[in-house]
């Protein structure tokens, strides 16, 4: 089993996952994710070593191709 990636990078595709709880600078705030209606599917993509380690980006969490504007 590999280690789990940087709990500030997406697990899917690297980029920064804008995550309030991986930012001690931002801590106590709500993460975007705890609102966030994300696909299942997208979900099951993770690797098992960064569930409930890493958050997703809100591109991935969108299920958008990474050329799609933000």
């Amino acid at each position: 089993m590999s280690a789990p990636s940087d709990p500030t990078r997406c697990p899917l595709c690297g980029q920064s996952n804008q995550c309030t709880q991986a930012d001690p600078a931002r801590a106590g705030q709500d993460c975007w994710c705890f609102t966030a209606k994300i696909d299942p599917a997208v979900l099951e993509c993770i690797p098992p070593q960064d569930i409930d380690r890493a958050c997703l980006c809100p591109r991935c969490a969108q299920s958008l191709p990474l050329d799609a504007p933000n």
